[in-house]
């Protein structure tokens, strides 16, 4: 194993900061190396693989497809792209949508959208008020709406009109509004900022800013969204529905595939023909896993277990954080947690590798669990025993 790291090292750039393991497989929510170590996943491939991992159906419908037809270009219709476009329009309640193949594209597009729409409406606005502690993507034009310093510096400048607002905080979201506003971009849950979850007065009040301002509201529900939350998106939970949503992640289990969507009402006055595009978004393969991924999760209640799971979640880190003087505060909802630790979160994380527990961090301080949608009580069990040792 230490072979094949050091070999691997030498061909890549140097732009993730990888564990010393080599993932060779895995089955439900395990994962295994290629000693055999078996690892409870608690990380889900950041918030991906929504339905674990060997899920014979999904396979299925991966291998059938792959035999049919695996890429086209988006110069064709293809028969999975309009299952996917049918399942995901009626899951997310919007009314048009376009495939990316990743949630970093996704964002793009619907800044662009955002953009166009005030293009076409003759307003002249082009800004955009982002949050603090946000996290969209690693393009220019993602990072430019990232709240987060260390993520632009080094790229600056950045993309021109970007305000950013306090997370949570209506006055200061009103305070950065100018006649310049297109559009107000958000996490209904921070994930890479740290699990915080925007408050129901919130939610609302932005929806009435944009309303009565004419500003689009866009929600980023790449991580948050796809039932993590306990709602397909977690927008639907607060009541608030966004102009253009961003999604990604779990759409697709596993396979890497984005998507942005909005309401008629914006696709009238937004892009066109030749204003956006992709080479592989739209991809055969990559529907299929969306359309297969939808279907399942509505037909086994994937929410109603997530909703059962995170509560029982809730209560065993409660609990954890009582016992523990290492436990600063536990806090996120469904199946997207995080827990503040006293320590670095990097050595926690390290050290619950050793364990067999895979966990991965949301900003220095704060433990990120967000494990497959599909975990059950005796997995969350084995996972506090296992974080308890970490600790």
């Amino acid at each position: 194993m230490n072979q094949y790291i050091e070999e691997t090292k030498k061909g890549l750039v140097h732009t993730y900061n990888r564990f010393p393991v080599v993932l060779e497989k895995g089955k439900g929510v395990y994962l295994y190396d290629t000693a055999g170590k078996k690892y409870l996943d608690f990380a889900a491939g950041i918030a991906v693989c929504g339905l674990g991992y060997g899920n014979e159906e999904l396979n299925q419908a991966l291998k059938e497809q792959i035999d049919c037809l695996t890429h086209t270009s988006n110069l064709y219709y293809n028969t999975t792209c309009g299952r996917a476009a049918t399942a995901l329009l009626r899951i997310a309640q919007m009314d048009r949508v376009f495939f990316t193949n990743s949630g970093t594209e996704a964002i793009e597009g619907a800044l662009k959208s955002a953009r166009k729409y005030a293009w076409k409406k003759g307003t002249g606005r082009y800004e955009f008020i982002a949050m603090e502690h946000s996290f969209h993507g690693r393009s220019i034009g993602a990072v430019s709406v990232t709240g987060n310093e260390a993520y632009r510096t080094p790229f600056e400048p950045m993309l021109p009109g970007v305000r950013f607002a306090e997370f949570n905080n209506l006055d200061s979201v009103k305070e950065q509004i100018t006649d310049k506003t297109c559009a107000i971009i958000l996490e209904p849950l921070q994930g890479e900022g740290g699990i915080n979850q925007a408050s129901k007065e919130f939610m609302e009040g932005i929806r009435r800013i944009c309303d009565q301002e004419g500003i689009l509201m866009i929600c980023d529900e790449i991580q948050c969204g796809m039932g993590r939350t306990g709602s397909m998106f977690a927008w639907q939970s607060y009541g608030t529905k966004p102009d253009i949503v961003a999604m990604a992640k779990a759409i697709g289990s596993g396979l890497p595939v984005g998507a942005f969507a909005m309401t008629e009402q914006v696709a009238e006055f937004s892009l066109e023909p030749g204003d956006h595009g992709s080479t592989y978004g739209g991809n055969p393969l990559v529907c299929a896993a969306v359309a297969k991924t939808v279907e399942i999760f509505e037909r086994e209640d994937i929410l109603a277990h997530v909703r059962e799971m995170g509560d029982y979640l809730e209560e065993r880190l409660t609990k954890l954080a009582a016992e523990s003087d290492g436990i600063l505060e536990q806090r996120g909802t469904g199946l997207i947690r995080g827990i503040k630790v006293k320590k670095p979160a990097g050595e926690i994380i390290q050290r619950a590798l050793e364990e067999g527990l895979l966990i991965i961090s949301a900003r220095d301080n704060v433990i990120r669990l967000v494990p497959p949608l599909v975990i059950r009580k005796e997995q969350i069990d084995e996972m506090i025993e296992k974080l308890k040792a970490a600790l």
